[in-house]
């Protein structure tokens, strides 16, 4: 068959008029003889070829667009109507994320692992190293945050507005580090720029006798807090790792799956997001008794904890690795003719 660059688009549309209004009346078909659906068929497999002749030679035109719909309709008649929304949700939130939550657990320890060894080292080099607390500020300016600017912090804001903040800011992170994660390099700064930042925190109250306070605010939050961020550092590595080791499948292939799989953590990470922000910025600052709040923030991580490793093994048991499903996730490579 000759190509569209040699081939008037009106005459290429004219040849194969006839093909695509019998594929168009069969779209509109409501019932079918065996006859019939394997002509459906027929005429679907080859109008898809003809459309991306179309495209990938004139882009954007008249006739793809009716040719486009004609094969709408037609998936829609041998592929039946999509899952309502309540379905969808409930697999989901049931068995893609926990299972994509899974596939990462064992990098999400040691993200934490290498977060906690980087925080400890920089407080303690700020609480035992002068120098160094005196290029953070005077002596007056650290006083004043660890005695009245750490715990304030939780406090100056009206408490949804607080709440808002730190969930977006937070968010963003997450997203940023699963987005990003391919560079390679983005999700180990944004981990160890957290980690020094907690660090020096940490050595600053240390310094002025305040590290109970620095872990009584950070606790009933922190936990779930922390422990997303490293869910999403964890993600964005995994799928920096397949671009590196793609194992038995293409780059490209790798990519698209795991990017896919691991993309929907983002969702996910909203969620316990949303939850760390309203303890910070409800739970926090009450005058309630500290273990009481640390409870609750302890109660969040679990209830995390189990949704990843418990449900996240049952998911993964049945199959799901997180990704699409093949007909959600599209065609896997393109077919010329």
């Amino acid at each position: 068959m000759p190509s569209l660059k040699q081939m008037d688009l009106d005459a290429f549309s004219a040849a194969h008029r006839d093909e695509w209004d019998r594929l168009a009346e069969l779209g509109k078909q409501r019932r079918f003889t065996g006859a019939e659906a394997d002509e459906l068929i027929e005429r679907y497999q080859s109008g898809a070829t003809q459309l991306s002749q179309i495209k990938s030679t004139t882009g954007s035109s008249v006739h793809g667009d009716r040719l486009s719909l004609a094969l709408s309709r037609a998936r829609l008649r041998f592929s039946g109507a999509g899952s309502n929304v309540l379905a969808q949700l409930t697999v989901f939130f049931g068995a893609q994320l926990p299972a994509a939550l899974y596939r990462i657990r064992w990098l999400t320890l040691a993200v934490a692992f290498v977060f906690a060894a980087v925080s400890a080292g920089y407080a303690f080099w700020v609480a035992s190293d002068p120098l160094v607390l005196a290029n953070l500020g005077t002596e007056e300016e650290l006083r004043d945050y660890a005695e009245n600017g750490f715990t304030a912090y939780y406090s100056d804001n009206p408490e949804l507005s607080f709440a808002g903040q730190v969930w977006t800011n937070n968010a963003w992170i997450c997203a940023q580090c699963i987005a990003f994660g391919i560079t390679g390099v983005w999700v180990p700064f944004v981990v160890l720029q957290n980690a020094q930042g907690i660090g020096m925190a940490a050595g600053i109250m240390a310094e002025f006798g305040r590290l109970d306070q620095f872990f009584l605010y950070i606790a009933p939050h922190g936990q779930l807090e922390l422990y997303s961020i490293f869910v999403s550092a964890a993600a964005g590595l995994m799928i920096f790792w397949a671009w590196v080791a793609p194992g038995g499948r293409t780059r490209s292939q790798a990519l698209a799956e795991d990017g896919r799989a691991l993309f929907t953590v983002v969702i996910g990470l909203v969620i316990s997001l949303l939850i760390s922000g309203l303890i910070e910025g409800f739970v926090t600052r009450q005058e309630w008794p500290w273990p009481l709040k640390i409870l609750i923030g302890t109660g969040a991580l679990v209830a995390f904890l189990l949704y990843q490793w418990v449900l996240g093994r049952i998911a993964t048991r049945a199959g799901q690795t997180g990704d699409l499903d093949e007909f959600e996730a599209g065609a896997k490579r393109l077919v010329a003719s």
